[in-house]
């Protein structure tokens, strides 16, 4: 028995048109890799697509990908993930099974505050699934899961967060050692590249953000042959990355420029990223324009930037206290008397959340993750 397993596809989920085409060229990639290997059918864990309804560009694309695997009589099973899912069940992931590309195996039913999984049967195994949702919903609901039993090789097709995958972060999980057992866990929504046992995160068949580009630097799905797990990478286009501190906003064009003129860039996704506090100018004096238009001159496949982290020198405030140690409070007590609200009591705990740090190794997604777990913890979310 020979099968792929991919997820997190997120198809139309750039902005960029170039990014957005290399995401679909990735799925394009693995469903032609998957036709050459001649694999007997193919699992997708979840989010195909970015959104419940995608563009219809995006839609026609996909289709003519399936109609390939159709052709050549390969199989795909799939569930929703937390973004092609919708509260009211219907998706266009139905119009893809409706046309006989794919079969929908989250087939079940809830009884004495039960979730039964329905097997999916295929030659001599049993497939089963459960949908991801948004804000990690699923995860209470995967406690309550079993399985209509069968004596089949089972899998099961899940889009959630596994304890083991998360370690030791404060973010919602499943359990997986309360999962019911079978042979095979075909895992998405952690953009990771995961392992351990029978549990498979697939990766995304492309990074979806900036972070995501950087740590991850190609996009991956796994083939399972004879139960040997091989995960084939997606790397259509190398990625480089500029990290520059910026003082000076009114020479920085010029200096970023330098930068970039040490690297060969052709081909290559550039990700400028600039960091720093100016001491002269702001942000709008640099010419992103001219540093653009260098970049394609140079023949780069697609440029993006990030400067978030550059910032003006922040104003002197100028307030009222006997005890400077306590600076952070007087000010919230300041911003409290002239902002009354009965939400002010949150702004000492958000704030000291807020100032959380992403440990060592740490993917960027967990970190989000964490972070907004931890926010809707204090906002009673």
């Amino acid at each position: 028995m020979k099968f792929a397993h991919l997820g997190d596809c997120h198809l139309g989920s750039w902005r960029q048109p170039e990014l957005k085409e290399l995401n679909l060229k990735s799925f394009q990639y693995a469903i032609d890799k998957c036709i050459r290997e001649k694999v007997d059918f193919i699992l997708i864990s979840g989010d195909l697509f970015d959104s419940a309804y995608p563009p219809i560009d995006i839609l026609k694309d996909t289709f003519h990908e399936f109609k390939k695997l159709k052709e050549a009589n390969i199989p795909v099973f799939l569930i929703a993930g937390s973004h092609d899912y919708s509260v009211s069940g219907k998706t266009f992931l139905d119009v893809l099974e409706k046309a006989g590309f794919c079969k929908n195996v989250a087939v079940f039913e809830e009884k004495n505050n039960k979730i039964v999984l329905e097997p999916t049967i295929y030659k001599n195994i049993a497939i089963y699934g459960y949908p991801g949702k948004k804000s990690s919903l699923e995860v209470e609901e995967l406690s309550r899961i079993s399985l209509q039993d069968s004596p089949l090789f089972k899998i099961l097709l899940l889009h959630t967060s596994i304890k083991d995958a998360v370690s030791s972060l404060p973010i919602e999980a499943v359990n997986q050692d309360a999962l019911p057992k079978v042979d095979y866990v075909a895992l998405s929504h952690l953009h990771i590249k995961y392992q351990k046992g029978k549990f498979v995160y697939s990766g995304p068949i492309f990074p979806n953000n900036i972070s995501e580009l950087e740590e991850l630097g190609a996009g991956s799905f796994c083939i399972v042959n004879f139960w040997q797990i091989k995960r084939e990478e997606i790397k259509l286009h190398d990625v480089i990355t500029f990290n520059i501190e910026i003082k000076n906003a009114l020479t920085a064009t010029e200096e970023i420029i330098k930068n970039l003129e040490k690297e060969n860039l052709k081909n290559k996704i550039v990700i400028l990223k600039l960091y720093g506090v100016l001491e002269k100018g702001k942000s709008t004096d640099i010419d992103f324009q001219k540093i653009e238009d260098y970049v394609k001159k140079q023949q780069a496949y697609s440029f993006l930037k990030s400067t978030s982290k550059l910032h003006l020198p922040e104003p002197e405030i100028k307030i009222d206290i006997t005890d400077s140690s306590n600076m952070e409070l007087a000010i919230i007590k300041k911003f409290e008397e002239k902002n009354p609200n009965k939400y002010n009591f949150l702004i000492p705990t958000l704030l000291k959340t807020l100032q959380m740090e992403k440990l060592d190794d740490e993917k960027s997604l967990i970190f989000e993750e964490r972070l907004i777990s931890e926010i809707k913890k204090i906002i009673g979310l």
